[in-house]
């Protein structure tokens, strides 16, 4: 079982990264904008134009942006703790990659107000509050970053569930407290990790998602804060649903985009990425491609529907060459295949004991 755990774990963390390259192009452009510039959609990692989003200029062909490089902070983070993640531990690995890492200029607007609360010693839950209330603005803790960043969770806890769920749960806290965010990493989470069991397909997948949505929304109810907004589960139904429907690429991002949206807030791009995995069969590149091509926050979106496609069908269903471009453009970030092995470790072991 090690080789095919490894296999897709390297698989989950590589479509995720790659993902997060190609849609690094065309983040922020719309659908007919894309195909206008490219001829269709595009399907291969180019230089980040100068008119794309300004966290990508200056990057190399086939390099992740700060969408996934907090990732795979947390996948070493979970290596170097034997994948018994704390609070703690969770708040300085946010603090390291804020330090370290050369995408943190960047960052998601929820996680910098974080990140700059913890660093002055303040309480990161009093950032961006009502008057003086207690009660944050409805936009805090509710966009994507936390989902963007969870897969690791996941691999480290193969056909648990809960485990997952507890796992994305400690990485929702403090930056991402409320039940859409929470929901949407819950989501990300408990599909990745059932992705990596035996007789998994991508509708058993799916479904794993909304049992991901449904225990988050109740884990925040508990934990976090039950902010206004829409729900992750009824979002994510319809995005399946949708995606069921679609007889085309361009029918599932268009109804995908018009119906569930593909912005950074959670509630839109989470559901948007697990549809387009849907809509793709499961399969790797044709999920990263939709994330790339459905318009605005594309990194995220192909990076998200990357990190699931990728634990389903594993790296031998990814491209060769793009993924020797991928490796060879993050080498002085990090190494995919040896945090690959360090989460096949934790995951086997679980699966042993």
């Amino acid at each position: 079982m090690t080789d095919q755990l490894y296999d897709r774990i390297l698989g989950s963390l590589a479509a995720a990264g790659m993902g997060d390259a190609l849609g690094a192009a065309t983040e922020q452009w719309s659908t007919p904008e894309i195909y206008a510039a490219y001829g269709g959609p595009l399907r291969v990692f180019i230089t980040p134009p100068p008119d794309t989003f300004s966290g990508a200029i200056g990057n190399k062909l086939g390099q992740i942006t700060d969408d996934t490089s907090q990732m795979y902070y947390l996948a070493q983070t979970l290596i170097n703790v034997d994948g018994a993640l704390t609070n703690e531990d969770w708040i300085d690995c946010l603090l390291r990659w804020a330090d370290e890492s050369p995408h943190v200029g960047n960052m998601g607007p929820t996680t910098r107000l974080v990140v700059e609360a913890l660093r002055s010693g303040g309480d990161p839950y009093k950032v961006g509050v009502v008057g003086e209330s207690s009660r944050q603005m409805a936009k805090m803790g509710a966009t994507n970053g936390a989902a963007m960043r969870v897969a690791p969770a996941g691999l480290v806890n193969p056909g648990n569930f809960e485990a997952a769920c507890q796992d994305a749960l400690t990485t929702c806290l403090p930056s991402h407290n409320t039940q859409i965010a929470i929901g949407s990493a819950c989501a990300i989470a408990a599909g990745v990790a059932h992705a990596l069991t035996a007789g998994a397909d991508v509708y058993s997948v799916a479904q794993a998602c909304l049992a991901g949505a449904r225990r988050g929304e109740e884990l925040a109810a508990d934990k976090g804060r039950l902010a206004p907004g829409p729900s992750m589960v009824a979002r994510t139904e319809l995005a399946i649903d949708l995606a069921i429907k679609a007889t085309s690429l361009e029918q599932a991002m268009h109804d995908i985009e018009a119906y569930i949206g593909n912005s950074v807030d959670a509630c839109e791009s989470a559901p948007a990425a697990i549809g387009l995995f849907v809509y793709a069969g499961g399969d790797p590149m044709e999920s990263i491609v939709g994330g790339t091509n459905i318009g605005n926050d594309t990194d995220t979106i192909a990076a998200i529907a990357g990190s699931l496609a990728g634990a389903l069908r594993g790296i031998s269903a990814l491209p060769q060459d793009m993924f020797q471009t991928f490796k060879s453009a993050n080498a002085h970030e990090f190494d995919v295949e040896e945090l690959a092995r360090g989460l096949t470790e934790i995951a086997q072991r679980r699966l042993n004991s």
